[in-house]
């Protein structure tokens, strides 16, 4: 049974916003940063766009700095033109945020597996080790990372960390071990700081939210530690069990934010994603499935539903929505080569895992 996600016409609009640079902005009017780039590319990579994702690896490598991390835009600081319902991106507030730098290995093995050219992995890896180095200057001594850069005055005490970026980070280390093990690399330091993040995740919830904002009313919280295969299987089932009716409306999608009246098309694909990390395929394909009245006619997804109002909202259809739906599309039916790659924890790490040391056969095929 198929998601039904239309594969080329979510590719041919991540396509139609892709800059001549290689940057593939939220929307046509901009707002650009290396996460959401990074999904955009991992889309074009699954349908077999190779110039048009190659060029996107490019300028990811173009636009890192020198201590190995990316200014992005900050797409929360983006106000919204009410009357229209579109977004005015102007001049939005930037970071240099830890799992958006982290994002890249992900985006680098994703990628270069669709498209069957892992043979082109040296190209990318000083990129990879730089950011890695990021990556590790901002975890703190209790395992967490905290979300963005520490500026010339700043300490690590003074920045918080979130559960959904370090969960993002826990998967990108991943990433970055199987390729430097790939290679040949010594990724000993980076298989530590990932089974630090796992534990600060697993054991020592305080670490998150510490600066006063709670932000477990957010979906992402709620299923990234499932996603990225920081939990055993049953307990991450059990996690989302526990406050599906919190965030899943039914026949509609996931909601954004638990309390809010509104789906969204990437929050649901990516709900999809952690369904079938748990081997909860059936739930998968119907959250997919409650996304057809937002596939939008000129090609990707509308980015969410209003479902009080009863609107499209914003009428906006973002390059990484189109990019989540693909992969969601690709795991739960296997369409390419590393398919599993974000829904599998290739490197486990808790008492219970078996076969640890055994890397996956597409990195090797």
């Amino acid at each position: 049974m198929s998601p039904s996600v239309d594969i080329k016409a979510c590719a041919d609009h991540i396509t139609s916003l892709q800059r001549s640079d290689g940057t593939i902005p939220w929307i046509e009017a901009g707002v650009w940063d290396a996460w959401n780039h990074g999904e955009a590319t991992m889309g074009l990579a699954i349908a077999g766009r190779e110039a048009e994702t190659l060029k996107a690896l490019t300028a990811l490598m173009d636009r890192q700095e020198g201590d190995g991390g990316w200014t992005g835009d900050l797409g929360a600081s983006v106000p919204l033109d009410d009357a229209n319902r579109h977004l005015v991106p102007g001049t939005p507030k930037t970071a240099r945020d830890t799992n958006f730098t982290g994002y890249v290995a992900v985006t680098v093995l994703r990628s270069l597996s669709s498209l069957n050219r892992l043979d082109t992995l040296p190209r990318y890896w000083p990129m990879i080790e730089r950011a890695m180095a990021f990556i590790l200057e901002h975890q703190t001594p209790h395992g967490d990372v905290v979300w963005r850069a520490r500026g010339d005055e700043q300490t690590l005490t003074e920045i918080d960390s979130l559960r959904a970026g370090n969960a993002s980070l826990y998967k990108a280390l991943e990433c970055a071990c199987l390729i430097g093990r790939r290679l040949g690399k010594p990724v000993d330091a980076w298989v530590e700081a990932r089974r630090r993040i796992g534990a600060a995740l697993r054991e020592n919830d305080a670490r998150f939210d510490r600066k006063g904002t709670d932000r477990r009313g957010f979906a992402m919280d709620w299923y990234y530690p499932v996603l990225a295969g920081v939990l055993p299987t049953d307990v991450g089932r059990a996690r989302l069990y526990a406050r599906w009716t919190e965030f899943v409306e039914p026949g509609l999608g996931c909601r954004c934010v638990s309390d809010q009246p509104w789906v969204t098309a990437a929050e649901t694909a990516e709900l999809a994603l952690a369904c079938q990390a748990v081997g909860q395929t059936r739930q998968a394909h119907e959250l997919i499935a409650n996304l057809a009245p937002l596939v939008a006619r000129d090609g990707g997804y509308w980015m969410g539903w209003q479902f009080e109002e009863s609107i499209i909202w914003p009428r906006e259809r973002p390059s990484w929505t189109s990019g989540a739906l693909i992969m969601a599309a690709d795991a739960i039916d296997n369409l390419t080569k590393g398919s599993d790659l974000l829904v599998k924890n290739h490197l486990p790490e808790y008492p219970a895992a078996k076969g640890a040391a055994k890397l996956p056969a597409f990195l090797y095929a």
